[in-house]
């Protein structure tokens, strides 16, 4: 069955920051999939803005090797990139400088019909000048649309001032503060698996799910990232794509799948979340930091091997493990095991639901004892979804019962290429469809959990636990679940 391809309406779409990594690697290759697929045409316009000085030529360029770089193969038609990158202009702008302001005029279009889009692929802290100055300038419309990419501040106090900022100009229904885990395809299918299905939601709840695991972990280094030492992965990773996975396994059935419906009930598990402070960071968190491994086959630098040496001893943690609790009804006395790193043994993310064991087992006499039920939505790599089940091994000799998996992969089942995250997203603001980003107090109710474990390990005399490039994680982590009688999923074909 062929994929249907909803065209949306013509748009300026000026990209900040647009010389940038994030933009080479996946904003151009992403609106060059959906001009392929036919989403948009000629009508639209991208416009790229740095502080480089280059020209439209030039940008263009730029784009051609980004495609011929990151997109697939198959999907390079030279016919296509050359339609594609006529509608690349650029404009070389010092954002921070008034008089650079100008030359943005020329290639903005005063159409009321045609939707204007502000991608924000910058530091964080030229959001508020670059909102103040569309303002000042004359390109900010009361229909036009902001798009914050993160990091948006590094606790809640530097949150609400960017956001503040930014609120100074352009309305909450003009932001569109993105994560682009909430653009993949089984992210939203979790939605789809949970509400539009009779079979999970009557069994959703702490009297059938013993607990919920949420791993998000990565093969790659932190590598020279100067970002990265001052995050760490409590914020690079925990505090927005993991809190909202969490908020989408755990959130109750919204009203409608209108955007604030949606929303409000993320919010609500963020302001369930049981807080983890004081001596209560110590017991149920854990931070590692990768050290080096060399053999006969491999060599791989520790992160303290890969920092500049202003920044040797650095105690920004590559790794954390923690146990959250939601205090509700629905998921009182069930715990969320929840862990991400760097150089960990695969790159994998996925949620585990692990469900109850049966009250009473009929099979005193077969061979293996059966196990608990177990849903594994995986969102990387090989997205899909495995239930796994209790059988009936084939042959004779009596019962002997073994755990097989029904397996929905998306790459089976659905012979057509599956978009990537920011295809949806970028095309998402211009439909002006909120669903799929974070609103305000949902970052900062996110914010507001995760400050005080930072606390407590910023005063605390204890460096990150070390762990081997290539494994998974310190030996606390495993300590953390286990002390519960449960132990971390890792599947075979991870």
């Amino acid at each position: 069955m062929s994929r249907r391809i909803i065209p949306v309406h013509p748009f300026d779409y000026v990209v900040f920051g647009a010389t940038g990594d994030l933009a080479k690697r996946k904003l151009i290759p992403a609106l060059y999939y959906r001009f392929k697929d036919g989403q948009f045409d000629e009508k639209s316009r991208i416009i790229g803005v740095s502080r480089t000085v280059w020209t439209d030529a030039e940008f263009q360029k730029v784009a051609r090797d980004s495609i011929t770089e990151f997109v697939e193969p198959e999907y390079q038609d030279k016919k296509t990139i050359d339609r594609f990158v006529s509608i690349l202009s650029y404009v070389s702008n010092d954002v921070t400088n008034p008089e650079n302001w100008t030359d943005l005029a020329e290639k903005l279009r005063d159409d009321p019909k045609i939707v204007r889009a502000f991608y924000l692929a910058v530091a964080p802290n030229l959001f508020g000048p670059i909102c103040e100055y569309l303002s000042k300038k004359g390109y900010y419309r009361r229909d036009a649309r902001v798009v914050l990419e993160k990091p948006l501040g590094h606790d809640l106090e530097s949150s609400e001032a960017i956001n503040n900022e930014v609120a100074s100009i352009f309305k909450e229904d003009q932001v569109y503060r993105i994560d682009h885990y909430l653009g993949k395809e089984t992210v939203q299918n979790l939605l789809a698996l949970r509400f539009a299905n009779k079979l999970f939601e009557p069994i959703w709840n702490s009297a059938n799910i013993d607990h919920v695991q949420i791993t998000v972990s990565e093969s790659v280094g932190a590598g020279t990232r100067g970002y990265y030492d001052e995050s760490g992965a409590l914020r690079d990773m925990i505090q927005n794509h993991i809190m909202q996975l969490v908020c989408l396994v755990a959130m109750e059935p919204p009203a409608s799948d209108e955007a604030n419906a949606l929303r409000d009930e993320k919010l609500k598990v963020l302001r369930s979340l049981k807080p983890i402070k004081g001596a209560d960071v110590a017991k149920y968190t854990v931070r590692g930091q990768y050290r080096g491994v060399t053999s006969e086959t491999t060599s791989v630098k520790g992160y303290q091997d890969e920092l500049p040496a202003d920044k040797k001893g650095s105690r920004t943690e590559t790794f954390v493990a923690l146990k959250a609790e939601i205090e509700n009804w629905r998921w009182a006395g069930v715990p969320f095991y929840l862990r991400t790193g760097k150089r960990m043994a695969n790159r994998v993310s996925e949620i585990v639901i692990q469900f109850r064991d049966i009250p009473h087992s009929i099979f005193e006499h077969a061979e293996g004892a059966p196990k608990a039920n177990k849903l594994v939505i995986r969102l990387q790599p090989d997205e899909g979804v495995k239930l796994f089940l209790m059988i009936k091994d084939p042959g004779p000799g009596g019962m002997r019962l073994r755990e097989v998996p029904l397996n929905l992969s998306f790459a089976q089942t659905f012979a057509e290429r599956t978009p990537e995250a920011y295809e949806r997203l970028l095309l998402d603001v211009v439909r002006g469809s909120q669903t799929l980003f974070m609103r305000r107090d949902e970052l900062e109710a996110a914010w507001k959990w995760v400050d005080p474990i930072r606390e407590a390990w910023d005063a605390s005399r204890d460096a990150p636990q070390p762990y081997t490039a290539g494994t998974w994680g310190p030996t606390g982590s495993i300590a953390l679940i286990e002390r519960d009688g449960r132990t971390w999923h890792e599947d075979d074909d991870a």
